[in-house]
């Protein structure tokens, strides 16, 4: 995962998105209950630059700086395999319902049809990718990965062998700190978040491949210097910055309170205005230092959750379920939740998190518990 892809006017996403925030934590879940903001947030939503020749993707279309209407809402994602009589392939995972796969960047994938996951063997599982980067939504020069190469070949097993989830997706988030708005407030955070998600809503339409899978992952991570992704080396979750795009400190510190609102506001437009349902992809640690203790902004009871803790550059031993076999090194959940709860969906166990292994990402995924 790149461990880890400026408004006309705000003032009707402010006031819809603080309704937003009146929601229960459950909101993120994608839960019944979730109301949406009374127009979708009144930013520019700057044409995004092309993608990096590496994911194979095209522009996203210009949008226009007057307030945007909703995005029509997304099909429903298909969370079944087809009804054809191609043979099913065996996982080489286990227990049964867990499947090997990848993230982001184009990794090898070995063979024709049916494919397996590149390293270590096994049915090729799925693959999630990188629908869009807030730094390069504000031109800011972010990259966008996307694999147009892997998602086919996930695409290809799920539909014709009945293999694993196909193909995910996620959203490099920002954090309130880099929000061209930021005014210090709960409703500004909301609209902000509110705003991502519409652009990720608009964007869809043009991955290569259709993101089939029901749950979309916020991307919140602390990436460090990753220039190529990110100028804040925190996405703007801990610090404000200048502008967007600077780089440069304004104030050192952030409200949990605020990071959570924007957690909020992205959940409650994205489930409001598509069939999709909001996912988290972070690490314990990562997880306290944004959203710290206190349950009213970092418990997440009910929210699926993608973790990168735990993760390893050996390659030598393979997930089982939730644990690398023969070895106590496990996946690490965050929010409040564990390995047991229903909503934890996936491991990104080797590759992302600074962890090197000379592949690419590999992703532990529990298929059985797709929503």
């Amino acid at each position: 995962m790149p461990t880890a892809l400026q408004r006309a006017s705000v003032q009707a996403a402010r006031a819809a998105s603080a309704a937003g925030l009146a929601v229960a934590l459950g909101v993120l879940a994608g839960a019944c209950g979730t109301r949406a903001p009374a127009s979708s947030p009144s930013r520019p939503a700057a044409t995004a630059p092309a993608r990096s020749a590496a994911s194979q993707t095209p522009a996203a279309p210009a949008r226009s700086t007057a307030a945007p209407t909703p995005p029509a809402p997304a099909p429903a994602p298909s969370t079944t395999g087809p009804t054809t009589a191609a043979p099913a392939i065996s996982s080489g995972d286990g227990p049964a319902g867990f499947w090997y796969g990848t993230d982001s960047t184009y990794v090898a994938i070995p063979g024709q049809a049916p494919y397996l996951e590149p390293a270590i063997g096994g049915g090729y599982g799925g693959y999630i990718g990188m629908i869009g980067n807030w730094a390069a939504w504000q031109h800011c020069g972010g990259q966008i990965v996307w694999s147009a190469t892997d998602s086919n070949s996930a695409h290809a097993n799920f539909v014709a062998y009945h293999a694993g989830i196909g193909v995910g997706g996620y959203w490099f988030m920002a954090g309130p700190g880099v929000d061209p708005g930021y005014d210090g407030t709960a409703a500004e955070a909301a609209a902000w978040g509110a705003a991502q998600a519409a652009q990720l809503l608009a964007a869809l339409p043009d991955e290569p491949t259709p993101v089939n899978y029901p749950v979309i992952f916020m991307d919140v991570e602390l990436p460090g210097n990753a220039p190529s992704f990110t100028p804040a080396p925190d996405n703007g979750w801990t610090a404000v910055y200048t502008s967007p795009c600077s780089g440069q400190v304004k104030q050192n510190s952030m409200p949990a309170s605020l990071s959570r609102a924007d957690l909020n506001g992205f959940a409650d437009y994205l489930t409001s205005h598509s069939s999709y349902k909001a996912g988290v992809y972070s690490a314990p640690s990562i997880w306290s230092t944004i959203f710290g203790t206190n349950p009213a902004d970092a418990s997440i009871p009910n929210t699926y959750e993608w973790t990168y803790n735990a993760d390893t550059s050996s390659l030598s031993q393979h997930p089982y379920g939730w644990c690398l076999t023969g070895t106590s090194t496990c996946a690490q959940f965050f929010g409040g939740q564990t390995s047991s709860s229903p909503y934890a969906l996936m491991w990104q166990w080797s590759g992302g998190g600074g962890t090197r292994n000379g592949y690419g990402d590999l992703d532990q995924i529990d298929a059985s518990r797709t929503p």
